[in-house]
């Protein structure tokens, strides 16, 4: 399994997929919170690999995850060039919009609560694709 993780200052985005691209969890955690989720993920599922994004503070995520993640566990960084337009473009496909937000245009739509799950669901793809792409 690989752990997804959006790394920010404020709040952070998980997610948990089999490389088979089912989703096991997805949650918005608060940065100072996020080592303490992602240690229990860990615990609950089997997880190989961590993804996280390249932008935001990722050089200090990464320096605090090497501190207490097993050595076995390889990070992997993902560009995250667009992922929260992707994002909320995921979003409006995993909760389709209700009454009058359904007749707004999907680019007017604001999603009602933070993505950035959604857009650690959206690094673990992208990590998938890489990795499939360089084994053909």
């Amino acid at each position: 399994m690989i752990l997804g993780f959006d790394p920010g200052r404020d709040k952070c985005g998980l997610a948990v997929m089999g490389s088979d691209l089912q989703l096991h969890d997805h949650q918005v955690v608060v940065a100072t919170e996020a080592i303490a989720s992602i240690l229990s993920l860990l615990q609950k599922f089997p997880i190989a690999t961590l993804v996280m994004g390249d932008r935001t503070t990722s050089k200090q995520w990464q320096k605090q995850l090497k501190e207490v993640l097993p050595a076995s566990i390889p990070i992997f960084t993902v560009d995250e060039h667009n992922s929260t337009l992707e994002a909320r473009d995921l979003y409006w496909q995993m909760y389709p919009p209700k009454g009058l937000t359904k007749l707004l245009p999907q680019g007017l739509r604001e999603p009602p609560r933070p993505i950035d799950d959604l857009v650690a669901i959206l690094l673990i793809k992208r990590h998938l694709k890489a990795t499939n792409r360089r084994e053909s």
